[in-house]
């Protein structure tokens, strides 16, 4: 049931691995959508617009987890190109340690941190209880967030990317009829769709764990592979932190727009929010083949098979550029409309704001997209401190882009943030792989011919 990407059609490759990568994430996004939208339409404005606050910090605590988890894929791509079973075994377990660590680690904080971070940014006090009951039954459902992502990662490390698909599918359907049992009828609110998502996230974790019993005998634990290796830990941890450092703090910049959001009102949270969950979900297409060519990478760099990582990203940065032509076509001309999606209550006033959030944001998708392409190719290497750096940058450009621009343009300036800190993000992205790649060979083979 594994797939080998070090040989065969790379087109055909990566469409294909991409392909369920991008259902996957397209399904796990919807999650957060569907509590969004019915909360919206069964438990109105005001409740929709304290969960969809909550987007920054979810953000946070589930990039973390699916950015260390990432990280830990890596290690076992690469042991997995190099056809090494044993260390792909002694890998695995390790990861499970790991897991293990962090659930209980972040479990704890998040639960006593909560309330702190709301105030910290500022949460309306009409909305503080929604947002506060949300988020709390989030994070008493962590670990099931965690093992799904740890399962998932796992799978796609081997070349299965369809397996966490279909396992998706099937707990988006949970999701959704559980959203409507404990949102439109027993009236539990945000609790009740908080408590949805984490019940169906548990079931996907359940099915990969079957699956990977059964379908990968690659992957069944001897005692041999179970002892705790300080130094693997470490390896690990180099590639998983900066990873999930990557994901954070991209989401302490959005929780720093959100708290602009908050002095704003109500309707431009709202606007935010559901424009967020919008754009999130048509750009999966980028961290959809972003996930492939680190995969891709990770596979053939422990081949050695730097021809077909080459060939690899100039296919993949083809491929993220068009889809995100279509994105500027769609959001541009559709946006707005689809905000209706998610509020019941739409006025003249939202659609307005919203269609200022799409004209801010849709031209510059073309700089996300390489974003994906180039942080993953480096991370898919074993270089997890450039795409960190790329990040911190980001960061610094969406708070620089906050505090100067939102008190003069209002609105328009906090969506500026995000494409400024899209740029910002790749200024040591491309260099650093196109050095790595094409200079950095050709000084080692002209120093090896004198």
């Amino acid at each position: 049931m594994t797939n080998d990407l070090t040989k065969g059609n790379i087109l055909k490759q990566i469409i294909s691995f991409t392909i369920p990568i991008l259902l996957t994430n397209i399904f796990q996004n919807l999650y957060n959508a569907v509590d969004s939208a019915i909360v919206g339409h069964f438990a109105g404005n005001s409740t929709f617009a304290a969960v969809s606050s909550t987007g920054s910090i979810t953000f946070f605590v589930f990039g973390w987890a699916m950015g260390i988890n990432n990280g830990f894929a890596i290690m076992i791509a690469q042991r997995f190109g190099a056809r090494d079973e044993k260390g792909v075994r002694h890998y695995t377990a390790m990861s499970l340690y790991l897991c293990i660590i962090m659930t209980v680690l972040m479990t704890v904080s998040l639960l006593i941190a909560n309330a702190p971070i709301l105030r910290l940014m500022q949460t309306q006090e009409s909305l503080f209880e929604d947002t506060y009951i949300y988020l709390k039954v989030i994070y008493i459902g962590l670990a099931a967030t965690i093992a799904y992502n740890f399962l998932a990662a796992l799978l796609r490390s081997l070349g299965d990317s369809r397996a966490p698909l279909i396992f998706l599918l099937i707990s988006s359907g949970i999701n959704f009829v559980l959203d409507m049992l404990f949102v439109a009828v027993f009236k539990y609110g945000a609790a009740g769709a908080a408590a949805a998502t984490v019940i169906s996230q548990g079931a996907s974790a359940i099915l990969c764990l079957f699956y990977i019993a059964k379908k990968f005998p690659i992957l069944r634990l001897h005692r041999e592979d179970m002892g705790f290796s300080i130094r693997s830990a470490g390896r690990l941890l180099g590639l998983g932190i900066p990873m999930a450092l990557q994901f954070s703090i991209t989401a302490i910049g959005t929780m720093i727009v959100q708290v602009a959001l908050n002095r704003l009102g109500e309707v431009y949270i709202t606007s935010y929010g559901a424009c967020s969950k919008i754009q999130n979900i048509t750009s999966q297409f980028f961290t959809a083949f972003g996930s492939c060519i680190a995969t891709f990478t990770g596979q053939n760099a422990g081949a050695n098979r730097m021809d077909r990582v080459k060939q690899g990203v100039k296919i993949t940065v083809i491929l993220t550029l068009i889809c995100s032509v279509v994105d500027i076509i769609l959001m541009t001309c559709f946006g707005s409309g689809l905000v209706r999606i998610f509020v019941d209550e739409v006025d003249d006033e939202l659609l307005r704001v919203s269609q200022q959030y799409f004209n801010v944001m849709a031209w510059f998708y073309p700089f996300l997209s390489l974003i994906f392409v180039y942080r993953n190719v480096l991370q898919g290497m074993g270089n997890g401190f450039v795409p960190m750096v790329g990040g911190i940058l980001e960061l610094v450009a969406r708070v620089l882009a906050v505090v100067l621009l939102s008190g003069p343009f209002g609105y328009m300036g906090v969506c500026a943030a995000n494409p400024l800190a899209w740029i910002s993000a790749l200024i040591p992205l491309i260099p650093v792989y196109y050095y790595t790649m094409y200079v950095k060979p050709k000084k080692k083979a002209a120093g090896s011919r004198t």
